[in-house]
């Protein structure tokens, strides 16, 4: 009787499917074997691609005759100090008893790159029948349903060819750009670092993203603040009283002076004196009075980005070890894939969610948690998640959103501290979403005084919000007030782009608001004139550039709003933590090991300067998220990958073009 061969990514990934298959035969040399099955596994890279030198001996020394290099064939080899473990998976892969192969690699496009390359190098047997594993979790039951609805390896043919083609662009990119730069501009920048020889490292995503940071510190370097003057109305009389926020409208003597800084004050003490002066003694009249309940719903639940900003944001830990931490939950069966954009679950997972949150129930030994889940019980919480905002399977690709797997519970002593940490994050997220919304009473307040011949008339305004019911926010409101430490101006800001006027919804006293009435004259108790000065936008931290990233360049804070414009971002989940490191690593920026806070180095400005004047669109993020959108319609079957490549090529040898006559 024939066997099947199943591959995974790594030796403990291969342990649990084993425990899954209830294969107790003893541990091989680099495999495992039972009657039915052999189980052997990568090491990560067991293949990469050859460097130019491989082609061609010339082609060790960088000159510009020999550019750009775009090989016709590729040529790829077994990494050296992993050629044992290549060797044990090609002789099983051959094996003349082999009927079945199984791909049970890491389920998204790199861990199909990475198979793919030693299928390619193995020439497995031609009689075997290729299947793919795909799972969520490395949870038993997952395991199985995965090995069980396997499909033919055909069926991931376009997603293979998507990741052979984004590293061939990044190999092109990074060694064509990066040897043609270093030979024009190497020189030069050596004498500015003072050393005796310097390299330019090129990156179709890496160098977008150095551009980002370095835009940014130049515009806070350049940031020039600029005063203005607000004006502050208080009204009421000696026994209550309520402060507002004058804001010019149409009706106001003011209306398009260029007087006025903005909207909502003066650029010179003076005219805001005169403000003053031209009010004193009259009354308000309160023309408008709104009253609404609001209604706030759970966030989405977590992909990988907004995990690692929140790991950076509570835990001040850089992107890679968030995911790091992450990947170590889920091989160790506690939550779901890590390396995902979505932040919702599908209609099929959300119909067994009940075994989650029983498994979370049963398994996870903390008192708060437990609490929490109690409550959800004891009010009856709905379970039915298939028709909310957490629920859409259009928004979902490879992976659902990180999720609980309301199992694993056997290995969580093993974790430390910190891992036990963000477990809890994720945790809390999860249940956050069966809570009924947060409810909220507001009321805004709108004041109008006339004044003058022409009975001119200002606009004061003024809101309050209290919260009626916490919703939600029993669960995820403690979680920020406990990790809210005190921190510089810059640390509380990095997450928001400052707008140049300061937030017009001032909380106030709701009670006194409550008693007021539409057509009431209240008195002017008081007209305060109040300095404002413009901020500069906030540095990214190694948190918020993941968002960025993800985002095509926008730091866009609003959750809803980042879920409606999402689309190609830069990079990939599973490839962005990566970048971060490495522009770290080659000291072109650095980090703030306190704070998170990202700034370029002096060399890293001066490589963004070098590209900026050659190839500056390099540096737009529009141009690098387009090439993520192109892997991602050849991974959909939406274009075939030779068009791809061709508008790569064509991209490559125009900027030579370019930059060599220029020269």
């Amino acid at each position: 009787m024939g066997k099947k061969l199943l591959i995974t990514e790594k030796p403990s990934v291969a342990m649990e499917f084993a425990k899954a298959l209830k294969i107790t035969t003893n541990r091989k040399n680099g495999y495992l074997e039972s009657e039915e099955w052999i189980i052997t596994w990568c090491v990560g890279h067991l293949v990469t691609m050859s460097y130019p030198d491989k082609y061609d001996e010339k082609l060790k020394f960088w000159r510009l005759d020999t550019l750009p290099f775009i090989p016709e064939e590729w040529k790829y080899e077994i990494i050296p100090n992993v050629q044992k473990q290549f060797d044990i998976v090609q002789s099983l892969m051959q094996r003349e008893d082999i009927e079945e192969i199984y791909n049970a690699g890491d389920s998204g496009r790199e861990g199909e790159y990475i198979q793919r390359l030693v299928f390619m190098m193995a020439k497995p047997n031609p009689k075997a029948k290729m299947k793919r594993v795909w799972i969520d979790s490395q949870t038993e039951e997952e395991i199985l349903r995965g090995i069980k609805e396997a499909k033919d390896l055909s069926e991931y043919d376009s997603l293979s060819n998507s990741a052979y083609l984004r590293a061939k662009e990044d190999y092109l990119i990074g060694i064509n750009f990066s040897r043609l730069l270093s030979i024009i501009y190497g020189r030069n920048l050596a004498n500015k670092i003072n050393e005796e020889r310097a390299s330019i490292s090129v990156g179709r995503v890496m160098t977008c993203v150095l551009g980002m940071i370095v835009s940014r510190e130049r515009e806070i370097r350049n940031f020039v603040k600029t005063k203005y003057y607000k004006l502050l109305g208080e009204f009421g009389d000696e026994k209550s009283s309520f402060n507002t926020e004058w804001k010019v409208t149409e009706k106001s003597k003011w209306f398009e002076s260029t007087k006025l800084y903005n909207e909502y004050g003066f650029k010179q003490e003076e005219d805001a004196k005169q403000f003053v002066s031209d009010l004193a003694g009259k009354n308000g009249l309160i023309t408008e009075l709104k009253k609404s309940k609001q209604k706030e719903n759970a966030p989405l639940l977590f992909n990988l980005a907004e995990i690692q900003n929140q790991g950076t944001k509570l835990f001040k830990i850089k992107p890679d070890e968030t995911l790091e931490i992450i990947q170590n939950l889920y091989e160790k069966k506690l939550v779901t894939y890590p390396r995902t954009d979505a932040r919702v679950l599908s209609t099929a997972v959300a119909k067994e969610i009940k075994k989650n949150l029983n498994g979370l129930a049963k398994g996870y030994k903390d008192e708060e948690v437990q609490g929490y889940i109690k409550k959800m019980v004891n009010e009856g919480y709905s379970t039915n998640l298939v028709k909310t905002k957490y629920v859409n399977d259009s928004k979902i690709t490879d992976h659902y959103a990180i999720i609980p797997t309301g199992q694993g519970f056997e290995n969580y002593n093993n974790l430390n501290e910190l891992q036990k940490q963000v477990y809890k994050v994720i945790v809390k997220r999860f249940l956050a979403i069966f809570y009924p919304p947060a409810q909220y009473q507001k009321i805004q307040v709108t004041i109008e005084v006339e004044h003058g011949e022409e009975k001119k008339v200002e606009t004061f305004s003024t809101s309050g919000k209290v919260c009626l019911e916490q919703g939600f926010l029993e669960i995820l409101k403690p979680l920020d007030k406990q990790n809210n430490k005190k921190s510089t101006k810059e640390e509380q800001n990095v997450e928001t782009e400052i707008d140049n006027k300061e937030n017009d919804e001032k909380l106030t006293d709701l009670e006194i608001l409550k008693s007021l009435k539409k057509g009431q004259k209240l008195g002017i108790c008081n007209l305060e004139i109040k300095e404002a000065e413009t901020s500069p936008p906030a540095r990214y931290n190694s948190g918020s550039i993941i968002l960025a990233m993800e985002n095509a360049g926008k730091l866009i804070e609003d959750e809803e709003l980042r879920e409606q414009i999402k689309g190609a971002g830069i990079g990939t989940s599973a490839t962005r933590a990566e970048i971060i490191k490495k522009l770290e690593k080659i000291r072109y920026i650095q980090i703030n090991s306190k704070t998170q806070i990202i700034t370029p180095t002096d060399k890293g400005e001066i490589i963004f300067d070098i590209v900026y004047s050659s190839m500056p669109d390099m540096l737009n993020p529009k141009l690098t998220a387009s090439w993520e959108k192109g892997l991602d319609m050849v991974a959909k079957k939406e274009i075939e990958p030779h068009i791809f490549m061709d508008k790569l090529q064509k991209y490559i040898y125009s900027k030579f073009d370019k930059l060599v006559v220029k020269r």
